[in-house]
């Protein structure tokens, strides 16, 4: 039984799956919109929603948890002045996961992640 075993583990230790989870959302973020395997983007949606949700307020703690959390101010700056004001009438659902065919290589589900 799966019981309080929610999160993906990738197969990796815990410093590697939040530094992944981190440079996915810093693409994300710059980007736009990034290329994917299907269960990553399920696992980076919470995490950049999160962060949408705290750049909508603009208070300094808010500020510097986003800092703190993607680790580089320019691109968290873009979060909070140029992303997150696109969705304050919005109470959630700020990206989309569009499902691709299976890469040729290895047969993983592969997924497009953007903003709305």
């Amino acid at each position: 039984m799966r019981h309080h075993n929610k999160n993906r583990k990738f197969g990796r230790t815990t410093n590697q799956r939040k530094a992944l989870i981190k440079s996915l959302s810093l693409s994300l973020i710059k980007n736009g919109k990034i290329k994917t395997t299907e269960t990553k983007a399920k696992e980076l949606r919470p995490f950049i929603e999160k962060l949408v949700t705290r750049g909508k307020s603009k208070t300094l703690t808010s500020k510097k948890l986003i800092i703190s959390r993607l680790g580089r101010e320019d691109l968290s700056k873009k979060l909070i002045e140029e992303i997150a004001p696109k969705y304050k009438d919005r109470k959630g659902g700020y990206t989309r996961i569009t499902k691709l065919s299976k890469r040729a290589a290895d047969s993983s589900s592969m997924a497009i992640i953007e903003f709305v």
